[in-house]
């Protein structure tokens, strides 16, 4: 058995506490696998309510499987995600601090605080709104299939829009 850390690099960048492919060691001491086997992770194994609450960037993809992406996310004070749609994407969000607005096919509003999850069926337009003017939004979401890149982190939401930009390109 793997020695227990509580999943956090030393960065602010979040890892989960185990994931495996074959089989190599971690700085940590954490047992994992070659990722050049396989080129995918397939299983996530984490502390995954600390990671989402120490979390500070917008977007930061943990995992990434065939056929599932597990990312956490931090939406500053009334900050958004902007309204987007997954034409073959379902999506499942679970809020572990504060309070948003979940905005639906541009009409359907959902308010919803700690602990509440919304699933989001691919081909459904949506946003999610952080409607406090103080505090920070802390979720995180799993896509089905994958959306972003594996490993993928945008610090901001400028930086997120930045790099969907040159991906429409």
């Amino acid at each position: 058995m793997a020695p227990a850390h509580d999943g956090l690099r030393d960065s602010a960048a979040l890892e989960p506490l185990h994931f495996g492919c074959g089989r190599a060691k971690t700085k940590a001491g954490n047992i994992i696998r070659d990722m050049k086997e396989t080129k995918i992770m397939i299983e996530y194994v984490g502390p995954l309510e600390k990671q989402t609450l120490e979390n500070t960037y917008f977007r930061q993809v943990l995992f990434t499987g065939p056929h599932s992406q597990l990312v956490v996310m931090c939406l500053r004070p009334g900050e958004d995600i902007g309204d987007e749609v997954h034409p073959h994407v379902d999506q499942f969000f679970r809020i572990e601090k504060g309070e948003a607005k979940f905005v639906l096919n541009e009409k359907e509003e959902h308010s919803v605080r700690d602990g509440a999850a919304v699933v989001v069926p691919a081909g459904t337009y949506h946003n999610v709104i952080n409607t406090s003017k103080t505090l920070e939004l802390k979720l995180y979401t799993i896509y089905s299939p994958p959306n972003h890149p594996d490993k993928t982190v945008h610090k901001t939401k400028a930086d997120a829009e930045a790099a969907e930009a040159l991906e429409h390109q």
